[in-house]
């Protein structure tokens, strides 16, 4: 008769057998995967490690690019704006470039007569009544402007009268009030003391609004450089052509605008830059020619060009 011992010893033996068998399987099975496993992350690190190095020659030849553009610039621009009267007037989002344009700008030789930054507060649709107001109460010195109840519209087309140089001329004192008013009210900031009137202006954009109004905003500012445009000469430099309402691309895209309203697409970087100020040399030459329809050019990494051709 068999035992109880007995019965603990087979099971003993029936178990042992099978964790003996599980692990001489899986060793047998894991050494195959394991290697193909090694290999392919070995694979793969190697690979990222090729990517990054990708990059950072990429990040080397684009500062490399920038710094060579940096050191050009006086020798590309040099006598491209000799006492050639310019003012810089910055959208929403766009002064941290106004420093660089002006610096480029005084190296072609150019006069920055004065800086104007256009605040948030011009394109909120809720103060286009104040704004039409302001512009309906224009001293009688300024030419005729747009007579409706459009507030971007005919404020811009006041300070386009008055910061540029028109027939008859706008007296300083009545420049200075207007300027003013619009700076006291919020809707420009001055920096410093505008002394002269301006041949030609840059505009310099920032990107779209993307809140619930950034359609009527977005207009705005397209409204802001469509009525300086009416004024003289201008080039719009901004940052790109993406985002619905990009007021660069708006502007390419109008069959009227882009007919005298020179663009640039780069002014973050000293290429965009160059080209800015070569394309204000260019839009004065063509403003003085009775030649041509088209009195403009677009420039930058979305253009047909990256720059216009240097004159002289």
């Amino acid at each position: 008769m068999i035992n109880f011992r007995y019965h603990v010893v087979s099971l003993t033996a029936v178990f042992l057998a099978l964790a003996i068998g599980l692990v001489v399987g899986t060793a047998a099975l894991n050494g195959p995967l394991v290697d193909d496993l090694n290999d392919r992350v070995n694979g793969l690190s190697n690979h990222n490690n090729q990517l990054r190095e990708q990059i950072d020659n990429l990040e080397k030849e684009v500062n490399s690019q920038e710094n060579f553009a940096v050191e050009v610039a006086p020798h590309v621009l040099a006598g491209q704006l000799t006492e050639r009267r310019v003012a810089v007037v910055s959208l929403p989002a766009a002064n941290k470039y106004a420093d660089s344009v002006v610096e480029a700008l005084t190296v072609a030789g150019a006069k920055v007569v004065g800086r104007v930054t256009i605040q948030d507060k011009m394109t909120d649709p809720a103060n286009k009544a104040e704004l039409a107001d302001l512009a309906h109460n224009a001293p009688a010195s300024v030419g005729a402007l747009p007579r409706n109840r459009e507030g971007v519209e005919t404020s811009s087309a006041l300070l386009a009268a008055v910061l540029m140089e028109m027939t008859p001329a706008v007296p300083a004192v009545d420049r200075d009030k207007v300027l003013a008013t619009y700076q006291d009210k919020g809707y420009i900031a001055v920096d410093g003391q505008i002394g002269e009137v301006a041949e030609a202006v840059v505009v310099i954009a920032g990107t779209p609004y993307v809140d619930r109004d950034a359609t009527e905003k977005n207009e705005a500012m397209l409204t802001v450089v469509a009525q300086f445009d009416t004024a003289g000469p201008v080039v719009l430099a901004g940052t790109g052509v993406a985002g619905e309402g990009n007021t660069v691309a708006e502007v390419r895209g109008d069959p009227a605008l882009n007919k005298t309203i020179s663009t640039v697409d780069n002014v973050q970087t000293a290429q965009g830059r160059i080209a800015t100020v070569m394309a204000l040399a260019e839009q004065l030459r063509l403003a003085a020619s009775p030649g041509p329809e088209v009195k403009a050019g677009h420039y930058g990494n979305d253009a047909p060009t990256l720059l216009p051709k240097r004159a002289g």
